[in-house]
């Protein structure tokens, strides 16, 4: 039974703490000096099978154009607001300077020559969009190889070259392009370590000791530093993307911190019953270690789901992710009882501040109080449940009603990707992107890249630049370019809107439906629309078609586990429907917040951007595997009440109060850790943790406290309803949620003593 096998892995942890914390260190070491010998740096491969941009991408890697190798620009403008790049020799000689020592940087293949370009008149320089009309803004378009053969170092020659001539030349100088995101430092580090705080002051705050607070904090630490060093291995072998690392940190320190409180509280809880401390932990991971195994394998499950999207960079940061809650699943259930065992006999004491803080009275006995041990049910908590069960229609209705109003924005949802325009003014990728748009238009920023294969038919080109050139969704054209080898002609193109708005998406689909079909005609030359742009596009649409595939997926599984974990027909159908009302209300928050402005200011958000692409799909997962956590914990404990009392009313009460308080700080101790995340200047980081700390903040609060024991008391004892037939097929116990404990003796009555169960 997976409880014995708690059981012993637990106990063995605690009388044998040191091994244990050595043999982690070990693993850390090991995991760090991998990543250091082996791992390679995060890449977006914005692709997915089948899709026209990964044609294109396929043509113009066969012509061999240099296209697809990163790029980066360098955007300058003369410090002498009179002066123009026409008429004024001096910012002209700059302008050569700097295309010159930016052409000699390491690894560099090429740049664009607008200095050359208005040596041979002005003109010629604004139709090749080398430099703005007014002669105030020129681009120099840096060439790179691919990102394999690339590294930080090439960024910071770059960043540095441009820090040095800004002293120098009378230009300002401004950089950015696909060199600085593929390369530049991820949020996560100040981050991380403000959600460490705000996790360790909760969890003083409800154990009322430093040395209680200090366990989980160090076991997600742990746990996060192999991960990360895992997650950077894989790196060495695969695609792994930028977001990966990011996320898996912040879904990590919140499950981390989560799984370790939950065991935490249960040892506790023992401790006060009189056991000793081995003991107390092995009873601890046998029984809290059973909803976290199934509750951070759920989480697993989900997140892998994501693979049904069909997109690698999905799949693969999914998997990525998975691999540290898996981790933190794992340190649980090993590192955290060793910490448990060393400590001793010191965690059954509570500290006189947090004592004082949690009771409002310095020397009340530990017999007495209500903490999060559980000990005895919070009154207040009590009262509450009780009190909505006297009123569950109203309570239902009103909560239901909000969670439904929180959702109606993600009507109006629209996916794309934030682009350097949503960057703070502070970043120098921002105040280059509303250069490059004042001086050339918003479309200049997320240029098209076309590429076709003629098949013989020389003709087909000319038609098809024209008939692209007088789409009126297009800007400007510049020159093609074609392969003598293969014949393959590129050519990019610029919209007259910016990548975020739609109108550049419903430019794409014109031009791939009608413009090239009509230029091509019925011969056997193609086209395709690529660039980052049309990429991002092509992912979203897939997205969007594949997330329904993912909620049904979802929604199945965790419907057949809730219904072998509870046998119960109409609690998994009711929790299945609640967790969707709290993720809807999640989207629906983002939407508010990123697309219409409400409160951006509040996490530094500057400007409305589009909801990117594959959040939506990959906050579903996650939040849909979180939220397992807290339904498998508090209805885990209502139904061993409703077993030993065959009451609904009165398991309901006990149920949801003994594990209110618990599920209240785990849950503040996600929405802190995922709320750090929300303030980093990264809208993309913006959005992960915006989004799962609404979504957890609600579902701990408006669903668990006030739906949870509202529906449940609108459906009685039909609560546990199961056909005959069913309960006959599905096996007994597979959580221990029989209404027995298969732990053995060793409580406080010995082996006649009373069998204890976590629920």
């Amino acid at each position: 039974m997976l409880s014995k096998a708690l059981l012993r892995l637990g106990a063995g942890a605690a009388r044998h703490p040191w091994r244990v914390v050595v043999a982690w260190l070990v693993a850390a070491a090991l995991a760090v000096l991998a990543a250091i010998a082996v791992g390679g740096r995060t890449a977006d491969s914005m692709t997915a099978p089948g899709l026209d941009s990964g044609r294109a991408a396929e043509l113009i890697e066969r012509a061999g154009t240099g296209q697809e190798g990163m790029t980066a620009q360098v955007v300058v403008a003369p410090l002498d607001g009179g002066a123009t790049f026409f008429g004024d020799d001096g910012v002209r000689a700059a302008l050569v300077r700097l295309q010159a020592e930016v052409g000699r940087l390491p690894h560099v293949l090429g740049t664009s020559d607008p200095a050359g370009a208005l040596e041979a008149g002005g003109d010629a320089a604004v139709r090749g969009g080398l430099v703005s009309a007014d002669g105030r803004v020129a681009v120099v378009r840096v060439q790179y190889p691919d990102q394999s053969r690339l590294s930080a170092e090439d960024l910071g020659a770059l960043v540095d070259l441009g820090d040095r001539l800004r002293a120098e030349l009378p230009l300002r100088i401004e950089m950015g392009g696909g060199l600085f995101y593929a390369f530049s430092d991820p949020d996560g580090g100040v981050s991380e370590l403000i959600g460490l705080l705000a996790a360790a002051a909760i969890l003083f705050l409800a154990f009322g000791s430093f040395v209680a607070a200090a366990l989980p904090i160090g076991m997600a630490v742990f746990g996060l530093t192999v991960g990360v060093a895992t997650m950077t291995v894989l790196a060495g072998v695969m695609d792994v993307p930028t977001f990966a690392p990011v996320l898996g940190s912040m879904v990590g320190l919140g499950v981390g911190i989560d799984y370790a409180l939950f065991v935490l509280a249960r040892h506790r809880e023992y401790l006060a019953r009189g056991c000793d401390p081995h003991e107390a932990a092995g009873r601890a991971v046998a029984t809290a270690g059973r909803p976290v195994v199934f509750a951070g394998g759920t989480v697993v499950v989900s997140i892998l789901g994501l693979a049904v999207a069909n997109v690698p960079f999905m799949t693969v940061g999914g998997f990525a992710v998975s691999i540290v809650v898996l981790i933190m699943v794992v340190a649980s259930v090993t590192l955290l009882p060793a910490f448990l065992g060393a400590a001793g006999a010191r965690l059954a004491r509570a500290g006189r501040i947090g004592r004082a803080l949690r009771t409002g009275r310095p020397g009340r006995p530990a017999g007495q109080r209500d903490g999060v041990a559980g000990a005895a049910p919070a009154a207040g908590w009590r009262r509450w449940i009780g009190h909505v069960g006297r009123h569950p229609v109203p309570y239902a209705i009103g909560a239901a009603g909000l969670l439904l109003a929180a959702t109606l924005p993600v009507l109006g949802l629209r996916v794309g990707l934030p682009d350097d325009g949503s960057l703070p003014h502070s970043r120098t990728e921002r105040r280059a992107y509303d250069l490059v748009a004042e001086g050339f238009g918003p479309g200049t920023n997320g240029p098209l890249v076309i590429a076709a294969d003629p098949a013989g038919d020389a003709g087909v080109l000319d038609r098809l630049v024209g008939a692209v050139a007088a789409d009126p969704g297009i800007a400007s054209v510049a020159p093609m370019h074609v392969d003598r080898a293969t014949g393959i002609a590129t050519v990019v193109v610029f919209p007259t809107t910016s990548p975020q708005e739609r109108a550049t998406a419903d430019t794409i689909a014109r031009l791939r439906t009608d413009v090239l079909p009509s230029a091509i005609g019925h011969g056997p030359a193609r086209a395709h629309v690529g660039g980052a742009a049309a990429s991002l596009s092509d992912v979203g649409r897939r997205t969007s078609q594949r997330l329904p595939v993912l909620v049904a997926a979802v929604l199945a599984m965790s419907f057949l586990l809730l219904v072998l974990v509870f046998r119960s027909i109409l609690v998994p159908l009711k929790a299945v429907v609640l967790n969707l009302l709290s993720i809807g209300a999640a989207y629906g928050v983002m939407v508010a917040v990123f697309q219409w402005g409400w409160g951006g200011a509040l996490i530094g958000l500057e400007a409305t951007v589009p909801i990117v692409s594959f959040i939506p799909m990959f906050l579903f997962a996650i939040l849909f595997g979180l939220s397992m956590d807290y339904e498998v914990f508090l209805l885990s404990r209502v139904r061993e009440e409703y077993l030993r009392t065959g009451d609904n009313g009165t398991a309901i009460v006990e149920g949801v109060s003994r594990t209110a308080r618990i599920i209240t700080s785990a849950a503040l101790i996600m929405v802190a850790v995922f709320l750090s995340f929300a303030v980093a200047e990264d809208p993309s980081t913006k959005m992960f943790g915006l989004g799962l700390a609404t979504a957890i903040f609600i579902d701990a609060t408006v669903v668990r406290m006030v739906l949870v024991p509202a529906t449940m008391t609108l459906l009685g004892r039909t609560n546990w309803w199961l056909p005959k037939w069913l309960d006959r097929v599905l096996p007994r116990g597979p959580v221990g949620t029989d209404g027995t404990d298969d732990i053995g003796a060793g409580s406080e009555g010995g082996a006649s003593g009373p069998r204890l169960v976590d629920r």
